[in-house]
């Protein structure tokens, strides 16, 4: 655990247990205050709370009325030991307080029994977590999705598309940025499993501004959550600090497009530091939106062309599909892919494939495509569900 939260120390310290935290008998309202706390950050308080737990059962039981030097004894510096008195005053409870139901937020925090289990089990969670929305999809299974805010028409379509499917059976996280975070909250957002965002700002504050219809969408129907106390100004720093809750609530990430300098390779890393799932989405080679996220299939990365191969991923850890899916599946699949929406491109291809099967070579003598072109196009239909590929790059219609 590193705090760079706030006051920019960098010291390392080892995770607290949920049981050693409950053993001091620190209060959740003391908690939020340390958390609240400007200059105060998460290995300040994970200090205190090793010294608390290295000392009777209890210790921290009535540290609302402690002072200065009290805090001093459990490793604060002077001066984040008196902002953490004055902070535990009743006018500054008060208007903490006010501040919440003004934000129109709750709080859960690293102590409540609604804690995410999954964040329990990574090297620095959060203490204290502000949400809108539902708060119970949190208990659900999880799949991030993230990738580049510039993203492509396919990039968006694939994000879209794989959330939905995800949504039947997991809830779906992102970073409710612009891109293909908004895509795949937009495609999971009437699922049953819905989707959860982590922002980097406080959950009282809209970014960025073109998200605000979704915003609103994700705190009625969905679920978004921060670290960041309300009234935070947005900074660089508070995006991998976001990135990490995301990778920590989720079984796995999947990346869908990426360039090789995108933040959504932190949450990659991140996912493979706490030894999570890293899928990716192929995308064409020669795009240099896509070659950041390729580069991981090199680092072990499976490839995700629909919902399924997650499912698959995770089998014995879903909840079975519900009788109306498994008709929909055994029944529903022709109707499923004649709903599906084709580009003209598309089309063009399908119809090739559907006189007769193809080989790549085939397609791009009769099509006239670029290989990139082609091969864009190929992907496209492979997650719609449209084509199959066999041995040998032979292409069929499902």
């Amino acid at each position: 655990m590193t705090d760079r939260r706030k006051n920019g120390d960098s010291e390392s310290v080892r995770a607290v247990t949920k049981v050693e935290a409950l053993s001091t008998g620190i209060s959740r309202e003391v908690l939020i205050a340390l958390h609240e706390t400007e200059g105060v950050g998460r290995v300040t308080i994970a200090k205190a709370l090793l010294h608390g737990a290295g000392q009777r059962p209890g210790s921290l039981r009535h540290s609302a009325d402690f002072r200065a030097g009290d805090w001093r004894e459990r490793g604060m510096t002077p001066r984040q030991a008196a902002a953490v008195e004055h902070n535990m005053r009743p006018e500054s409870a008060e208007r903490r307080r006010i501040r919440h139901a003004a934000g129109k937020m709750k709080i859960v925090t690293y102590l409540d029994d609604e804690y995410p289990e999954l964040l329990y089990q990574i090297s620095d969670p959060p203490w204290v977590l502000y949400y809108r929305g539902r708060l119970e999809l949190l208990r659900n299974p999880a799949i991030a999705i993230v990738g580049t805010r510039v993203a492509t028409a396919y990039g968006r379509n694939a994000a879209g598309t794989l959330a939905e499917g995800c949504g039947s059976r997991m809830t779906v996280v992102s970073g409710l940025a612009r891109g293909i975070d908004a895509a795949a909250h937009s495609g999971a957002l009437r699922t049953e499993y819905g989707t959860i965002a982590v922002v980097a700002g406080g959950v009282d504050a809209i970014y960025p501004p073109e998200n605000k219809a979704l915003y609103a969408e994700m705190a009625d129907r969905g679920l978004i959550v921060s670290e960041s106390p309300p009234d935070t100004i947005l900074r660089p720093g508070l995006f991998p600090l976001r990135n990490r809750i995301i990778a920590g609530l989720s079984f796995g990430v999947i990346v869908v497009e990426a360039a090789r300098r995108s933040g959504a390779l932190i949450t990659a890393d991140l996912a493979l530091d706490y030894n999570r799932d890293v899928f990716v989405v192929p995308g064409q080679v020669s795009s240099p939106k896509s070659l950041g996220a390729l580069e991981y299939f090199r680092k072990g990365a499976h490839p995700a062309l629909d919902a399924n191969d997650i499912f698959q991923a995770y089998h014995h850890r879903l909840p079975a599909f519900s009788s109306r899916e498994k008709d929909d599946k055994d029944t529903g699949k022709k109707e499923m892919t004649e709903n599906v929406v084709l580009s003209a491109d598309e089309l063009r291809i399908y119809q090739f494939i559907l006189d007769q099967p193809c080989s790549v070579d085939e397609l791009a003598v009769r099509s006239g495509m670029t290989f990139g072109l082609l091969h864009s196009v190929l992907l496209s239909l492979l997650i719609k569900r449209r084509i199959q590929q066999q041995p040998g790059s032979v292409y069929h219609v499902l």
